[in-house]
């Protein structure tokens, strides 16, 4: 069994790796917050859609989704839009290294949904880790608010962003049960850039006349955060809980503020750094303590 957790454990690293690309690659586009998200779900259908045609196979599993999945899965992609909507515009007012931190906070609002909806305990060391990365959050906020009083504006958005996501999460461990990864996360990302192209046809946001390293951008966020992030994290909420999966998300920003420092010469405060830390030694205490259960994955792994 611990095996099996070390390779869900694995599956997860490499999301987290692929995901730290995003604020950087949203960073570099200029292009409006929805006209980036809608494309980012867009070219990730694209994407997708040959797997899901292939031989029929894709096609026959969402002809299986009942009526209750089928709405389940409207209501994820809904909630994933909302969540590109918010965080990529806290981007604009915020730093990359709050924000990410932010949007991370998942594990608090995890615990709570999986004890309402799953009947999942919160042990003392999860508390505990709980506690570091609000402690965590509330340094690197307090950092941006001594540099403008935009920058806790972008907090909050990421902080609602994450609240989103989380939910996204939860509605997938629900419906994972159940369903194929390609099937569920096909339905998500094509509800998803529904509400996207509505919300830019509403807000006038223009949908061409981009140049061409804005459309690299929106085919890498399609690629690396999307296809090799959410779509693995959708994966193992078939095996482990949302809460252990919104943990390990937290690694995100350790790659992310490296990038941002690397890439976009953005300073990491002193405030940053130790908020970042406080949240990585909650997921170490976290990742201690699902290694020392005897039973941490819901079922077998079936690739």
């Amino acid at each position: 069994m611990e095996k099996q957790l070390l390779k869900v454990y694995g599956v997860l690293f490499v999301g987290v790796i692929s995901i730290s690309t995003s604020a950087i690659l949203v960073k570099f586009s200029h292009a409006p917050s929805g006209v980036i998200a809608f494309y980012r779900l867009l070219f990730s259908v694209l994407l997708l859609l040959p797997f899901v045609a292939w031989r029929g196979g894709g096609i026959e599993d969402i002809k299986k989704f009942t009526r209750r999945e089928w709405g389940l899965s409207f209501l994820s992609g809904l909630f994933l839009a909302l969540h590109f909507i918010l965080w990529f515009e806290s981007l604009r007012y915020t730093s990359v290294a709050s924000s990410v931190v932010i949007v991370t906070l998942q594990p608090l609002f995890a615990f709570v949904g999986a004890y309402f909806i799953f009947k999942e305990k919160v042990s003392t060391k999860g508390i505990v880790c709980g506690i570091s990365a609000i402690i965590g959050s509330i340094i690197i906020s307090w950092g941006d608010f001594h540099i403008s009083g935009g920058a806790m504006y972008g907090d909050f958005l990421s902080l609602v962003a994450c609240a989103l996501v989380t939910a996204y999460l939860l509605i997938g461990q629900k419906v994972r049960n159940n369903t194929s990864l390609l099937s569920y996360t096909f339905i998500v990302y094509a509800s998803s850039t529904v509400v996207l192209l509505i919300y830019v046809l509403i807000k006038g946001e223009p949908l061409v006349g981009y140049q061409l390293d804005e459309w690299v951008y929106f085919v890498l966020l399609a690629v690396f955060p999307t296809l090799l992030g959410h779509s693995l994290f959708n994966w193992s909420v078939k095996y482990v809980s949302t809460s252990t999966v919104s943990m390990v998300i937290l690694l995100e920003p350790v790659g992310a503020v490296w990038l941002a420092y690397i890439l976009l010469d953005e300073k990491v405060m002193t405030t940053q750094l130790l908020g970042g830390l406080l949240i990585f030694l909650g997921v170490i205490l976290f990742m201690l303590e699902k290694k020392k259960d005897t039973h941490p994955l819901k079922k077998g792994i079936n690739y």
